[in-house]
């Protein structure tokens, strides 16, 4: 049994809003008079979204989909939803479906949180009996009974997106459209959103994933399809898919990357004793790495101009990841490490040596400052950088580097 076929599904946008409403008129002359739309032209202004998309979803299933912003994941999502109808193609689906696209879009705020709740779950396909029924489930898993009574214009942007989550899986659907929306709440109430989503499979419901993160869809679907401007890339094994788009996604994140930084020297009258004058990563021959790969080792090498013998320096690394929420990754120091730095007057290089690169793949930016006690004598604020890896390692946070051994331990 299938739940979902989409087959050969196209759809198109028109990004001058003047041009689009009257495209829109035409659309619904053409459709009241039984005429020929020509959905497969494209007319002055229009773009494809999506073209020529065909998938399948069985009970139990759960499919990734994966690419860059623009791509057309959302818009996939909205047209097996009922929420907008393909300009070519058709999308035939069994069973009731709920999409966790945007959560909380369709409250009311006038009403409360318990009004909304059946005014939801009746959209979704549930009769007022099977809502009472499940109300006090709902309730208690978006964990707002204190504020059930209230107005939702009165909740947080964070209630309202619980209180829509709830709704939607407390529906029991056939297909679930899932659209980066499970970053609700604090890590309690994602964990519990986690094991009702698993609860679910288990009892047959069929998943589409949409997130940014590659490790979330490594964990949680075995196959994936790669969109890239409305179009399909591959598809198949999630981890050859995930593959396949970190290294599109490198290709860009190469190029924006720094084999060596150079920074301009500075008057002696406006230094503070120590400037730095480059940056780069370096292998253990000394020769310059433009590429970090993980699990090899790498030093970041800081040369310096001293106008006089300096000791006591703190040396500062701060790492953060250009993608996603652009979180720290790193922070290092040499006095956290017991080492502070002693350099003479002259050119000098100071390096910091890592027997592995531990980061993902992706582009990074490093933050390096010269401390001497609370005195700050040089700061760079931004080093990018470029990590790639041999092979696919999403599915963790980091890498670890570790070797395997076996011992004999018979007698």
């Amino acid at each position: 049994m299938t739940y979902l076929i989409v087959e050969n599904v196209s759809k198109k946008f028109c990004r001058n809003l003047k041009q689009s409403l009257k495209y829109g008129v035409q659309d619904i002359i053409t459709e009241i008079t039984g005429t020929n739309r020509n959905s497969d032209k494209l007319r002055n202004g229009e773009f494809w979204a999506l073209q020529n998309i065909s998938l399948q979803l069985r009970p139990g299933e759960a499919l990734g989909l994966v690419g860059a912003n623009g791509a057309g994941k959302t818009t996939l999502l909205r047209l097996i939803s009922g929420l907008m109808k393909p300009d070519t193609g058709c999308i035939k689906v069994r069973g009731r479906v709920a999409p966790l696209i945007a959560l909380g879009a369709g409250f009311n705020p006038i009403l409360t949180g318990r009004e909304n709740i059946y005014a939801n779950m009746s959209i979704l396909g549930l009769s007022t009996q099977q809502i009472t029924k499940r109300l006090k489930d709902v309730i208690d898993f978006a964990e707002i009974d204190t504020a059930i009574d209230a107005p939702v214009q009165t909740y947080s942007s964070g209630m309202a997106a619980r209180l829509g989550f709830a709704c939607a899986v407390h529906i029991e659907p056939d297909v679930l459209l899932i659209d980066e929306v499970l970053a609700v709440g604090d890590i309690k109430f994602r964990m519990k959103c986690y094991q009702k989503l698993a609860q679910l499979r288990e009892q047959g419901t069929a998943f589409i994933l949409v997130a940014h993160n590659p490790h979330v869809v490594l964990n949680v679907c075995e196959s994936s399809i790669y969109l890239a401007k409305g179009n399909i890339i591959t598809s198949g094994n999630t981890v050859d898919v995930i593959r396949a788009y970190e290294d599109d996604l490198n290709m860009v994140t190469y190029s924006e990357s720094e084999s060596i930084m150079y920074l301009p020297a500075k008057p002696e009258s406006e230094s503070m004793g120590v400037d730095i004058t480059s940056l780069c990563f370096k292998d253990n021959q000394g020769e310059i790495i433009p590429i970090l790969i993980s699990g090899q080792p790498a030093n970041l090498a800081i040369n310096c101009q001293a106008n006089q013998n300096i000791d006591n320096l703190n040396i500062g690394v701060i790492i953060s990841a250009l993608s996603g929420q652009n979180e720290r990754i790193l922070y290092i120091t040499s006095a956290s490490d017991n080492n502070l730095i002693q350099i003479n007057r002259g050119a000098v290089e100071i390096q910091m040596q890592m027997p592995y690169c531990c980061l993902l793949p992706g582009l990074y930016n490093a933050k390096l400052y010269i401390k001497q006690g609370v005195q700050s004598l040089d700061i760079v604020q931004s080093f990018r950088f470029a990590v790639k890896a041999n092979q696919v390692i999403s599915q963790s946070l980091f890498y670890q580097p570790h070797t395997w051994k076996v011992t004999n331990t018979s007698s």
